[in-house]
């Protein structure tokens, strides 16, 4: 199957993967064949790629992070609790399920991140309309799990850190819906009101029967600099808690990857560099490397030219060198569809290098 972008999209496309809509219900089933009406629709609600069957690529199995039923049950308890959440406030009132329910989902994830073999940071919930409160929930905690794991944490403190991800933006379910959709750029006072978001997850969740102290540190810092030049409280360096640190990377790349009502989404290419301009002042480096080392900058199944002119998709991505991966090529320089598609391992063939995603211009270091 091959990723390409919701503009490129044709009448008598056929899916190559399900698509779900904002409840979790499937929309579109995988072969259904894509019309001008279903096709406006998907752009309606904010899909930027979509998974497409092509005979040529077929074979090209992309892989979740997760499970599709962890993926499911995960979305479903966020959506409902986070939604109860919002309500109003009473005085008093605890939510003693809220430790429970989230750590059986943190352990469902753990369980699938431990039976893949050399896992890679992958863009997740590309097929999914949910609510962006709840998918950027969802992400941040599979990445930064994957990121824990691979650091060395024992199951304990992935479960500490894997609360403290997955509810880290939670003191969002209290700020006004229009506050965060609006479509343009906040105004001063606005994005006070947004800042207050850290403060408020922590105040919910600090005495939360269920919930680790630590885990609701995780939502109190995690928009916390190294360099102190972060909020709420612009502690530095090692004030602030080193799972929080991993929290805001993975919150930052998220956020950038994701789309959102007022921008599109970059590629993780491009929001990788984007890191590395924080790199040391925000970011602690060797978390940052860590992240560098474990991402997945080209999506299977993306189209990228590369520096011999030719075309051709992302046909697997290698975990000890994910900016070189195996590409199929599908045309020759001159733009010709090749009767016999080849593939090129860039990471044994150095001299060829990947100049553009998708018709964006490259720059990343190979």
């Amino acid at each position: 199957m091959r990723l390409i972008p919701i503009g490129s999209l044709r009448a008598g496309m056929k899916l190559g993967k399900k698509i779900y809509n904002e409840d979790g219900i499937i929309l579109l089933s995988e072969n259904a064949e894509l019309t001008d009406a279903i096709i406006r629709r998907l752009k309606h609600h904010g899909l930027e790629f979509v998974y497409i069957a092509d005979a040529r690529t077929d074979d090209i199995v992309v892989q979740e992070m997760i499970e599709e039923e962890t993926q499911r049950r995960a979305l479903g308890e966020i959506r409902t609790n986070f939604r109860k959440l919002s309500g109003p406030t009473i005085k008093g009132m605890v939510y003693p399920y809220l430790g429970k329910t989230f750590a059986s989902v943190v352990e469902s994830i753990l369980d699938d991140l431990s039976s893949r073999d050399d896992a890679m940071i992958m863009m997740m919930n590309i097929n999914s309309m949910d609510h962006y409160l709840y998918r950027h929930s969802l992400n941040v905690c599979v990445y930064t799990l994957l990121l824990g794991q691979i650091h060395g944490y024992n199951k304990e403190e992935l479960t500490l850190l894997g609360l403290g991800a997955l509810l880290h933006d939670i003191g969002k379910t209290k700020l006004p819906l229009e506050l965060l959709n609006k479509p343009s750029s906040l105004t001063a006072e606005e994005f006070e009101q947004i800042k207050q978001h850290p403060e408020i997850g922590f105040k919910m969740l600090k005495d939360e029967p269920g919930i680790p102290l630590l885990s609701a540190h995780c939502a109190y810092q995690h928009h916390e600099k190294i360099d102190g030049s972060g909020y709420p409280r612009g502690i530095r360096d090692d004030e602030i808690h080193e799972f929080a640190k991993w929290i805001a990377i993975t919150d930052a790349y998220d956020a950038m990857t994701t789309h959102r009502v007022y921008h599109s989404p970059m590629l993780p290419h491009q929001a990788l560099e984007v890191l590395y301009t924080g790199c040391g002042h925000w970011y602690e480096k060797s978390k940052l490397e860590l992240f560098r080392d474990r991402v997945a900058i080209y999506p299977m199944g993306m189209t990228v030219k590369l520096s011999t002119g030719e075309v051709g998709v992302v046909a697997k991505i290698h975990g000890h060198m994910p900016q070189r991966p195996v590409v199929r090529v599908l045309t020759d320089p001159t733009g010709v569809d090749l009767k016999s598609p080849y593939e090129i391992d860039l990471s044994v063939i150095h001299s060829v290098v990947v100049t553009e995603v998708d018709g964006l211009e490259t720059v990343v270091n190979s």
